[in-house]
């Protein structure tokens, strides 16, 4: 359970942060890259993160790859599965239905709505009551609220 609310949270915000900081450098859009970057950018966050698990527990010893690396690795999903809005929403973009900056519009909502509930989720996991499970809910809700803050700002 630990590691599908954190892989929610944590694959919502990066996949935040990586459309927020999409740029054309000038050029014209072009979402289905961006789509691809999303989730190349996500899968080896998610390897990266499993594997980090691996060496922390042990998992990989006198440099020979053990099970439980490949376990570790695999139960990063969440991670990459929070990213799919993002990279859905862009390539919605791709296929017409929206402008790139649609598409990004889209996906900080649809991230920033599924920050609530990954609080909201965790909280009730916990054993907390609905009024605190909001309150964590909404406090998740700010990391989103940032990532469009400073999107706003920088562009």
């Amino acid at each position: 359970m630990q590691r599908l609310l954190f892989g929610g949270v944590y694959g919502s915000v990066l996949a935040s942060a990586l459309a927020a900081a999409l740029g054309n450098e000038g050029g014209p859009p072009d979402p289905g890259y961006d789509a691809l970057w999303v989730f190349v950018a996500a899968l080896a966050a998610t390897a990266a993160h499993g594997y980090a698990h691996a060496i922390a527990h042990r998992e990989i010893v006198r440099g020979k790859v053990r099970p439980g690396t490949v376990w570790s690795v695999l139960t990063e999903w969440p991670l990459l599965a929070a990213a799919m809005p993002t990279v859905a929403a862009l390539l919605g973009a791709y296929a017409g239905w929206w402008s790139e900056d649609g598409a990004l519009d889209v996906a900080l909502v649809v991230n920033t709505v599924a920050l609530f509930g990954w609080g909201l989720w965790a909280a009730r996991v916990a054993g907390q009551r609905w009024a605190a499970a909001c309150r964590v809910g909404c406090a998740d809700v700010l990391l989103g609220l940032f990532i469009i803050g400073a999107n706003v700002l920088s562009k």
